[in-house]
């Protein structure tokens, strides 16, 4: 019979900083070349040979050839998800560069945790549709204060997040499909490492995520998971979503 949880095995892979970065850079579900990670980690492409092949046959990366070239991407959600529940308790990295605090800063305004929008912009939207009555939660039909459950390390105080009637209509009306899909919950949430508040997933955060790229309403970072908002998507995701604060959620970018 097999046993415990082998957690030391998972902690050893992940006890490197270039496998460690090279895990972060494909944290949006991009599939990316092993000469691009390279470049994302720092390191040779040797070497990034060999962190690839590790992260592989840990089953934390998969392959996919396209003609002479392999592309990695995260072997699915769960992994994604391990990445941000492991940031959620781990220290910041510290600041060598004017370059790097940028792109810090960028990351923790608004990026992609897998295939939904995260940071600040992902946790104002998720405010947004709780506020506007897009969704509901169970806690709040109970009379429980937010604040006892919608935060980091709340056991016992989880919360069953559901799309309302109404909501479904107004999504709809801006073009987010909001029908069932098989095999994967359609509203979930995950904890934001960085802000410790909720940001949607499941289904509907993806399509949120794939309509809010259709729209133009954000554009991604070169080379990065940070997104920013266009001046296209302040004033419509404000009118679709219900939004009062995206400036101070995001920086503006204009639409070109």
């Amino acid at each position: 019979m097999p046993g415990d949880a082998d957690i030391a095995a998972v902690a050893e892979v992940l006890a490197d900083r270039s496998r460690c970065r090279i895990l972060l850079a494909l944290g949006d579900g991009r599939a990316l070349p092993a000469s691009h990670l390279a470049t994302e980690a720092g390191i040779a492409p040797s070497t990034a040979s060999a962190h690839l092949g590790r992260l592989v046959d840990a089953s934390m990366l998969i392959v996919e050839p396209h003609g002479r070239h392999r592309y990695y991407r995260l072997a699915g959600a769960h992994v994604a998800d391990l990445i941000e529940a492991i940031a959620r308790v781990a220290p910041p990295m510290k600041v060598q560069s004017l370059r790097d605090g940028t792109r810090a800063e960028a990351v923790r305004r608004a990026r992609t945790c897998y295939d939904h929008l995260a940071g600040r912009l992902g946790v104002a939207i998720m405010e947004a549709f709780l506020s506007e009555e897009i969704l509901t939660d169970a806690g709040a039909a109970l009379g429980t204060p937010r604040s006892q459950y919608d935060r980091f390390a709340a056991p016992g105080w989880d919360v069953s997040y559901e799309l309302t009637d109404g909501g479904r209509l107004r999504l709809e009306s801006f073009g987010i499909d909001c029908s069932a899909a098989p095999r994967r919950p359609f509203v979930r949430y995950c904890v934001d490492w960085s802000e410790q508040r909720h940001h949607l997933a499941g289904v509907l955060g993806a399509r949120v995520l794939s309509r809010a790229e259709d729209c133009r309403w954000i554009e991604r970072r070169p080379g990065s998971r940070a997104v920013v908002l266009t001046e296209l998507g302040a004033r419509e995701m404000g009118s679709a979503f219900g939004l009062r604060s995206l400036e101070t959620a995001t920086p503006v970018a204009r639409a070109g």
